[in-house]
């Protein structure tokens, strides 16, 4: 059997839980972010558990998975909405909801000429109206990969991130609003191993179709609860799908919100029964690193920590990577981004920094807290969303690619039972 059709498949998970981890008879510590982050098993890392800040304020945020709206009780979000609401461009919605939500933009009869900057039809990445800034799509830093993952927090994610950790490698994590409050310790590990965390929205739906107090909501309610779980307000989103024009990019300016786009696209969120497109997808940005496609800049690719099978893709193909670019870094590292947060304390080292061995740094804030018209051609890929997937492994035995000297092991245990995993499943292939 290969290798990554092992590790995605059901088989696997059975093997790592029957097999290769002595899961502990105690009871699993589910009240912090250190005891959650030594939980290995699927089954149990998926189980909902309750995390009273999180439950306090429930009546503070939308229903998980819901397109977002603004809440009657919620004075804040109101007065804040009134404040931008003359920033936005008069642009209606795009489609017919509820199928325009969810991509069908069948019938929407949209300009040729693109007069929004609309990326579902044009993949536009520069906005044509005042005061609205260029989507990032590429880094400025030669032969760099902007390194991160959509649809987090994963709620099986732990292995994926400890194999991260291993390699000394921090990435940006695009995190939705309904899994932050779904999965809350999950979202606090993406600060305590040192990525950096941005906005996915609320619900992953297709912003454009939104109304502006939606849209608003969406990444309103995503800052907040990331705010109330990991204590830290983000100042850089993606829009799933891509979807964005220039109404979407003046709500989240306006918010504080750098949006970041992609140039390549793995599209892993197809799933394994897509895996020769995914693994060619892959093999192109390699391609491309190894001909010198980005000797004076760098450029971004897509991918998730949407399911077993993309958390695999990513360890399976990180070292051609890691050895095709100079540096795999967080976006906002790239971007030399050093105050990444609204909140003061919490920094990322710049670009020259993180290569040099300085990687992220909190240095006060604790990691918990609180004319004609045609119908629109989709010209990019869209990202898939979820909830929830196996969790995936891989070997720990890599170096750091970075450039930068290892840090000392937060987590030994879960490194040594990643190394048992990887004997354990080359022993039985």
């Amino acid at each position: 059997m290969h290798l990554l059709s092992f590790l995605a498949s059901p088989l696997s998970c059975l093997f790592i839980s029957a097999i290769v981890f002595p899961y502990p008879t105690s009871a699993q510590d589910r009240t912090t972010e250190q005891g959650e982050a030594q939980i290995l098993d699927p089954t149990v890392e998926c189980a909902p558990y309750q995390y009273p800040p999180v439950d306090d304020a429930q009546g503070n945020f939308p229903p998980s998975w819901t397109v977002a709206t603004i809440l009657s009780n919620d004075s804040d979000a109101q007065a804040r909405y009134q404040s931008i609401e003359g920033l936005i461009p008069k642009i209606p919605p795009k489609g017919r909801k509820a199928d325009s939500a969810n991509g069908n933009f069948g019938g929407f009869k949209y300009d040729p000429n693109d007069p929004d900057c609309w990326w579902t039809y044009s993949m536009c990445t520069t906005p044509n109206v005042s005061g609205v800034p260029d989507d990032i799509a590429a880094v400025p830093e030669p032969n760099t990969l902007g390194y991160g993952f959509d649809d987090g927090p994963n709620c099986s994610h732990n292995a994926f991130y400890d194999y991260l950790l291993s390699n000394d490698q921090k990435a940006t994590m695009f995190y939705i609003g309904s899994n932050v409050q779904q999965f809350p310790l999950e979202a606090q590990r993406a600060l305590a191993d040192g990525h950096q965390i941005c906005v996915h929205t609320w619900s992953h739906h297709y912003m454009t179709a939104l109304t502006n107090d939606e849209a608003f909501a969406e990444l309103w309610y995503s800052m907040q609860i990331i705010k109330l779980v990991v204590g830290v307000t983000p100042t850089c989103w993606r829009p799933p799908y891509g979807d964005v024009d220039n109404r979407i990019r003046a709500i989240a300016n306006a918010l504080g919100l750098m949006t970041i786009m992609w140039q390549f696209d793995s599209e892993d969120w197809l799933g394994i029964e897509s895996v020769t497109k995914v693994n060619n997808n892959y093999m192109d940005l390699i391609t491309a690193a190894q001909n010198g496609t980005f000797s004076t800049s760098g450029t971004i690719m897509l991918t998730h920590e949407l399911t077993n099978f993309t958390m695999s893709e990513a360890v399976s193909f990180y070292d051609q990577v890691a050895s095709a670019f100079s540096y795999l870094v967080p976006v906002g590292v790239a971007l030399n981004v050093t105050a990444p947060y609204v909140e003061d304390g919490y920094t990322l080292p710049s670009f020259a920094q993180y290569i040099g061995g300085m990687h992220v740094v909190s240095t006060t804030g604790s990691g918990s807290g609180g004319g004609s018209t045609s119908a629109p051609s989709v010209g990019g890929s869209s990202d898939g969303s979820g909830t929830s997937g196996s969790t995936t492994t891989g070997n720990s035995t890599n170096t750091s690619k970075s450039g930068a000297a290892k840090v000392s092991l937060k987590r030994v245990d879960s490194f040594a039972s990643a190394a048992v995993l990887v004997t354990g499943i080359l022993f039985m292939l």
